[in-house]
C-alpha cells in the first residue's frame, strides 16, 4: 500500500483535490522513480506529463512529483485496430476515472505504461514477480489503489479470484479475468498480488460494467516493450532492463544493508516461510538477483534463450512472451525440477550469465562476474557434490578466459559477415486463403530455427480480412522477431503464400501500425507454399544443386520476360533449366496486377526448380522503360555475390527507397523469392530419406 500511487493530470490550474491535477487512476512504484500504471490512465496526463501523489505511511503527509510517460503499450487507444469481424471485448468498460469513454471501446491491451519521475524522492518499491507468466493461474489476488468518495481521493484494497483468461497467452491482448469484488472506478493501474508468493504479477485493467469482477494484465507483458533499434550501449538504453534492474537492486541493497532496520520482502516472506521447499529462500533469491542486475542485460533475446536451451530440461520458448533480462531467464527455471537438480539448474545458469557476452563494457562487470561467483561457491559448498562443485570451478575459469578481462570480445556484436543468416533463426509468416471466404485469410506464425524446426508463435483460422492482417498480426510478429534479432542485425521475415498471393506486398505492411514499413526494418522474402515439388529424383536434385551453387558461386541476373524493353513470355520449363545453375531469374512485367502470361510465367520460373529469383510489382505497363531496372538489376545480384547475401542487399535498396535516395528508386516494389530447399516449408510435402 505504501507502494501504490495515484496518478493526476498535469498541475497546471486548479484542482479541488489539492494534487494540482484532476485525478485520473493508480499506479506503483515499481523501481526507485519508476511507475506502472495502465496506459488509458498515464496517457491522459497533457503532453505525457502527470503528477504522482503518494505517502509512505500513516500520518507521513503526502508527496507529490512531476513525471513523465516514457512508453505506453501500445503508444495510441487507435494504434491497434480491430478487425470489424472480430468479437466484441466484453471487459471494455473502464473506470471514468481511468480514461476512458465505455463508448470509445477502450485502451487496448497490454495496456502499460512506465512513467518516470522528474526529480529524486524516497519510496517505497514493490516486489514484482520473476515467474513466467503461463503459471500463473487460479487461486486468489488482492489489490491495492485509489478511488474517489465524496470528491476527496480514498485507499481502496480487496480480493479477487482468479476465474480464467480473456484471449489467448500468445495474444498480445490477453487478459487475466477476475471476479469476486467490486472493482470501483478509480482503482485501473492499481497492482495485483499473489498472496500465496508476495508477489506483484499483475495491473488492474478495466471492471465489468454493472458486476463484480474485471480483468488485469500480467506483468511479464513489459517484456514487450520495443526493444531499441541499434546496438545497446549502455543500461539506460533499454527501459524495460533499466527498470528491473533497479528494481532487483533496490530489493538486494534494502536487504543486505548492514544499517537499515526496517523488515525488508525478504525478511517478511521468510518469516511467513513463503519459501520452504524451494530451491532458494527468499534470501538467496533477492541476493542473486541483485548481483544479476549489476551485469550487462543479455545481448538479445535469441541469445537468452539459446543460453536457456543448453540447461538440461529447460524449454523457455513455451514461456510467451519470451524472456529478455537475466530475472527472466531465472524465472523460467524455476518449475524446471525439484530437490537439489533444480539448485544445480539455478547454478549452472549462473555459470552461463558469467560466461555469457555483453553487449557493452563497464569496469564494475569484473566486479560482478567475481561477486555472483563466490555467491555460487558458496551455495554449492553448502549443499552440492563435490563432483559438482568441480564442474563449476572448471566453468568458472573457463568462463574467465572467455571473458578476456578487459572485455574486448564484448564490446562489438559478431559481424554480419562471420555470422551467415542460414545459421540463425527466421520468422515465418504463412497466409492462406480461405476459398469460401473472398478476402479473408487464415494465419500462422513461427520460428524457424537452422535445423528445420519450426516453433509456433501464434495462429489463427477463424479468417482475418486483408486489410485487418497487419494490425492482427502485429503483436505476435513482434514477439517472433524478439526471438531471432539480435542488435544491428534484424532476423529475416519469410512469407510464405500461395502462387495466387505472390504479388502481395508484405513488405510495406506496418508492423507496428505507426512504425515504418517492415521491408525497410528486415529482410523480407517470398516462398510459395503450394509450389510443385519435383516429380523426378534428377529434378531434385537439379533443384538442389542450383540452391548450392548459388550459395557458393557469384550469381548472375537474367532478365526472362523482357527483351529490348518488350515483353516476352517467359521460356518454357526446358529451356529455363538450361540456364546456369548461378543464374537469378528477374521478371520486368511482372507488375502489381499481372498480365496473365506474366503470372504464368512466374509459375514457370519457380517450377523450374529456381530457388532464387527477383520480379518487381510496378504498374507493369507495356510503356515503361525498363533499361535501368535491367542494368540495375544485374548489378544488384553481382554484388550480392552469393545468395545468402541477397536478401541484405533487397533490403538496403528498400531502405534507400523510403529514405528519398533516387539511386535506389528503380527497386522500388521489387520482390524477393528466397526458397532454401533444405529448409521446406511445414507441410511441404517434401519427404525426408533416413539417414
Amino acid at each position: 500500500m505504501a507502494a501504490t500511487v495515484r496518478i493526476h493530470g498535469s498541475p497546471s490550474g486548479h484542482a479541488p483535490d489539492g494534487s494540482g491535477g484532476g485525478f485520473l487512476g493508480s499506479g506503483f512504484f515499481i523501481a526507485p522513480s519508476w511507475v506502472l500504471t495502465c496506459a488509458h490512465v498515464a496517457m491522459q496526463g497533457e503532453g505525457r506529463e502527470v503528477n504522482v501523489v503518494f505517502e509512505t505511511g500513516p500520518g507521513s503527509g503526502e508527496t507529490s512529483v512531476a513525471g513523465t510517460v516514457v512508453a505506453a503499450l501500445p503508444e495510441s487507444r487507435h494504434a491497434a485496430p480491430t478487425d470489424p469481424y472480430a468479437p466484441p471485448d466484453p471487459y471494455a468498460t473502464h473506470d471514468p476515472y481511468g480514461g476512458h469513454d465505455p463508448s470509445s471501446g477502450g485502451w487496448p491491451a497490454p495496456d502499460l505504461a512506465l512513467v518516470r519521475l522528474l526529480r529524486p524522492v524516497e519510496h517505497p518499491c514493490v516486489y514484482v514477480t520473476e515467474r513466467p507468466g503461463a503459471l500463473f493461474g487460479g487461486g486468489n489476488v488482492v489489490f491495492s489503489g485509489w478511488t474517489l468518495v465524496d470528491g476527496r481521493p480514498t485507499r481502496l484494497s480487496g480480493r479477487c479470484e482468479v476465474m480464467g483468461t480473456y484471449g489467448g497467452w500468445a495474444d498480445a491482448d490477453a487478459q487475466i479475468r477476475l471476479d469476486g469484488d467490486w472493482l470501483i472506478p478509480g482503482v485501473s493501474g492499481a497492482p495485483v498480488v499473489d498472496p500465496a508468493r508476495g508477489e506483484v504479477v499483475g495491473v488492474l485493467k478495466s471492471r465489468l460494467g454493472g458486476s463484480t469482477g474485471g480483468t488485469s494484465i500480467g506483468v511479464e507483458r513489459l517484456r514487450s516493450l520495443p526493444v531499441p533499434a541499434g546496438a545497446v550501449t549502455a543500461e539506460a538504453d533499454d527501459a524495460y532492463q533499466a527498470v528491473f534492474h533497479a528494481h532487483d537492486r533496490y530489493h538486494a541493497d534494502r536487504h543486505n544493508s548492514p544499517v537499515g532496520t526496517d523488515r525488508t520482502w525478504a525478511d517478511v516472506q521468510s518469516e511467513l516461510r513463503a519459501g520452504a521447499g524451494r530451491a532458494l529462500n527468499p534470501q538467496q533469491r533477492i541476493d542473486l538477483l541483485g548481483r544479476l542486475a549489476e551485469f550487462p542485460p543479455p545481448v538479445s533475446t535469441h541469445s537468452l534463450l539459446d543460453q536457456l536451451e543448453r540447461l538440461p530440461g529447460v524449454h523457455p520458448r513455451d514461456h510467451r512472451p519470451a524472456p529478455r533480462g537475466w530475472r527472466d531467464g531465472l524465472g523460467a527455471l524455476y518449475e524446471a525440477r525439484g530437490g537439489d537438480s533444480a539448485l544445480e539448474l539455478i547454478l549452472r545458469y549462473c555459470m552461463s550469465v558469467i560466461a555469457a557476452e555483453r553487449p557493452y563494457a563497464v569496469p564494475s562487470t569484473i566486479t560482478a562476474e567475481k561477486s555472483l561467483w563466490e555467491w555460487v561457491k558458496r551455495i554449492a559448498e553448502d549443499r552440492l557434490s563435490r563432483e559438482f562443485r568441480n564442474e563449476l570451478t572448471l566453468l568458472w575459469h573457463t568462463g574467465r578466459y572467455r571473458a578476456d578481462h578487459d572485455h574486448r570480445r564484448a564490446s562489438v556484436a559478431a559481424p554480419e559477415a562471420v555470422r551467415r543468416p542460414d545459421s540463425r533463426p527466421s520468422v515465418l509468416l504463412e497466409l492462406e486463403p480461405r476459398g469460401w471466404e473472398r478476402d479473408r485469410y487464415d494465419w500462422r506464425i513461427g520460428v524457424a530455427r537452422h535445423t528445420g524446426e519450426v516453433l509456433p508463435v501464434a495462429e489463427d483460422s477463424h479468417g482475418t480480412a486483408l486489410d485487418a492482417l497487419p494490425a492482427r498480426i502485429a503483436a505476435p510478429l513482434t514477439e517472433a522477431f524478439r526471438r531471432c534479432d539480435e542488435p544491428d542485425s534484424p532476423a529475416v521475415l519469410q512469407v510464405a503464400v500461395v502462387r495466387a498471393l505472390l504479388g502481395l506486398d508484405v513488405d510495406s505492411w506496418r508492423v507496428p501500425p505507426d512504425g515504418p514499413p517492415l521491408g525497410v526494418v528486415r529482410p523480407v522474402v517470398v516462398r510459395c507454399s503450394d509450389l510443385a515439388p519435383p516429380q523426378t529424383d534428377a529434378e531434385a536434385v537439379e533443384r538442389l544443386a542450383r540452391w548450392n551453387r548459388t550459395g557458393n558461386a557469384v550469381m548472375r541476373a537474367e532478365v526472362v520476360d523482357c527483351e529490348d524493353g518488350l515483353r516476352v513470355p517467359v521460356p518454357e520449363s526446358a529451356e529455363l533449366r538450361s540456364l546456369a545453375h548461378e543464374t537469378v531469374p528477374v521478371l520486368c512485367r511482372y507488375g502489381a496486377r499481372p498480365h496473365p502470361d506474366a503470372a504464368a510465367g512466374l509459375v514457370r520460373v519457380l517450377d523450374g526448380g529456381f530457388g532464387v529469383a527477383l520480379w518487381r510489382r510496378a504498374d507493369g505497363r507495356d510503356d515503361t522503360v525498363c533499361t535501368e531496372f535491367h542494368r540495375r538489376a544485374a548489378d544488384a545480384v553481382a554484388e550480392s555475390g552469393t545468395a545468402d547475401r541477397l536478401p541484405r542487399k533487397v533490403l538496403e535498396l528498400r531502405q534507400g527507397v523510403h529514405a528519398g535516395r533516387t539511386e535506389t528508386f528503380w527497386s522500388n516494389g521489387v520482390a524477393l523469392f528466397y526458397d532454401d530447399p533444405h529448409h521446406p516449408l511445414p507441410g511441404s510435402g517434401q519427404l525426408l530419406e533416413a539417414p
